[in-house]
């Protein structure tokens, strides 16, 4: 197997060799990314792209090179509200690497938080679509809750994999 992962190595212009090592040494793993253009960021593509690949086995099923089974997650933010996500398509990308994060690492979920305050001052750029008090009252009174769940997420990781090592220890 490490013949398979070896020939799959590229270079990059930042040490993705460490990074991954620690992905592999971890329990769990959150990615997050802002949705531009109904999709992640071109860096979040990119480092995914790198990151799944070289664990990806192409065999009916497919299957995963990845040494153990780990959590994953991933946390989206977007400019577009629930509806305008679906009715635009970005709910295909999300399921997409939903689908890529549970095939290698075993077990995934993701966090959406919708219509988010995109620009620190909108009167600098031209959105007339958005109101910015709506997205500024938007921004007090829901983004403290989808910050409060992306915790829960992390916490409802770390206690997951501690009661799969048999530890009582946070």
């Amino acid at each position: 197997m490490s013949n398979v992962l070896n020939q799959h190595k590229l270079i990059c212009w930042f040490n993705t060799t460490a990074i991954f090592k620690k992905v592999e040494e971890a329990d769990a793993i959150i990615l997050g990314s802002p949705i531009y253009m109904g999709r992640v960021t071109g860096e979040m593509a990119a480092f995914m792209d790198r990151l799944l690949f070289q664990y990806s086995v192409y065999s009916d099923p497919p299957q995963s090179l990845f040494p153990k089974k780990i959590n994953s997650g991933f946390i989206y933010t977007m400019n577009a509200t629930e509806e305008q996500m679906k009715s635009s398509g970005f709910d295909k990308n999300i399921a997409f690497n939903d689908s890529m994060l549970r095939r290698i690492f075993g077990n995934a979920e993701f966090l959406l938080s919708f219509d988010t305050y995109q620009f620190g001052d909108y009167s600098k750029v031209v959105a007339p679509r958005f109101n910015p008090e709506k997205k500024a009252k938007r921004r007090e009174e829901i983004f403290p809750q989808d910050c409060e769940k992306a915790y829960d997420m992390g916490m409802r990781f770390v206690k997951k994999s501690i009661a799969n090592s048999g530890s009582k220890n946070v």
